[in-house]
């Protein structure tokens, strides 16, 4: 029964992390990255679907993303869907291949990056604190309910800590990795 308060509190940061992971990807660092338009949806014939599944989307050079769309007449609906996106990028149209090129950070707006970088790493920090706060929870239940004894309960929060020690670490290594990428010029 602990250890599958463990193995479920270790699973649950580990999701944490990978969800971090995942926002980090939004962040802009000035190179061209597929994951930049994930999260833009077309309109397609009335319903919003994601850019993927109605395009093709690649990395042209370090400084470009290409998407072609699989039908001539949604061009115009990826246009428009970049537009209202918060990318703040202007797309170039050729034919029926849409060009987002993506500018230089300058120095502030990557201080103002970091900021952002660092703000979703206290967020990951914080789940990963309450995932610990609830497996210590547990423990004290199964305790007050005299299922294990003192010295276990004592034993097992201690290893709940030591997972989270390493949890938080490998955030604070995400935010530094994605830190050192975007003040890279």
């Amino acid at each position: 029964m602990l250890n599958e308060i463990k193995k479920d509190a270790q699973a649950r940061m580990a999701k944490s992390i990978e969800s971090l992971k995942h926002n980090l990807v939004k962040v802009r660092t000035g190179r061209a990255n597929t994951g930049l338009v994930d999260s833009i949806k077309v309109n397609y014939y009335g319903s919003d679907m994601p850019l993927s599944q109605v395009a093709s989307v690649s990395v042209g050079d370090a400084r470009s993303i290409i998407i072609t769309p699989w039908e001539k007449q949604m061009v115009g609906a990826v246009e428009k869907a970049i537009l209202a996106s918060d990318l703040g990028l202007t797309p170039n149209t050729a034919g029926t291949t849409i060009r987002l090129n993506i500018p230089a950070l300058t120095e502030e707006r990557r201080r103002d990056l970091t900021k952002v970088v660092h703000g979703e790493g206290e967020d990951a920090k914080v789940a990963v604190r309450n995932i610990r706060r609830d497996a210590n929870h547990q423990v004290k239940e199964l305790l007050k309910d005299k299922q294990i004894t003192e010295d276990e309960s004592a034993r097992t929060e201690a290893e709940i800590q030591k997972i989270t020690d390493a949890a938080i670490k490998d955030v604070d290594d995400v935010i530094k990795g994605k830190e050192q990428e975007l003040m890279s010029v």
